[in-house]
């Protein structure tokens, strides 16, 4: 496998963080959202934060801490984080007061049908759900780097 585990990992990495959301969500709501296997935006945990932490796990498991790749990597990583936390998650909210104003003036407005495009409302995440992503891509880059490579 070689040097592709650094893009392997981080992607399968990423499948099972979806799967994590699929399954949680299921659950929560009692009803199987096929969508949400594709669909990465928002929920527990942040797979924007699995993917990218996963990678630079591995980067610093292979190289260490000292290398400056690895410091990119990290770097990034947060970057990728404190954005599902801070711009994102933002954006999410402003869309629900979008979404409720729209749907005012479809009801005020009686006799031109218009009809507005719900914006997506789950964009950002939680503290929470990226720390739990972040442990989950530190945790399964361990497991595949220890069990499998």
């Amino acid at each position: 496998m070689g040097d592709y585990k650094y893009i392997f990992v981080p992607f399968i990495a990423l499948v099972i963080c979806q799967f994590i959301k699929f399954v949680m969500e299921s659950l929560k709501y009692k009803s199987l959202n096929w969508n949400r296997l594709i669909n990465g935006a928002g929920g527990m945990p942040s797979s924007h934060a699995t993917f990218s932490m996963s990678l630079t796990t591995l980067l610093a498991y292979n190289y260490g801490f000292d290398n400056p790749l690895v410091a990119t990597a990290l770097i990034f990583s947060f970057i990728v984080c404190y954005d599902a936390m801070g711009v994102r998650f933002e954006s999410g909210k402003q869309a629900e007061v979008i979404n409720d104003i729209a749907d005012v003036v479809e009801k005020q407005n009686k006799f031109k049908k218009i009809k507005f495009a719900d914006l997506k409302e789950q964009l950002g995440h939680k503290p929470l759900e990226v720390i739990m992503g972040m442990l989950l891509g530190i945790t399964l880059a361990l497991l595949f780097e220890i069990c499998i490579f």
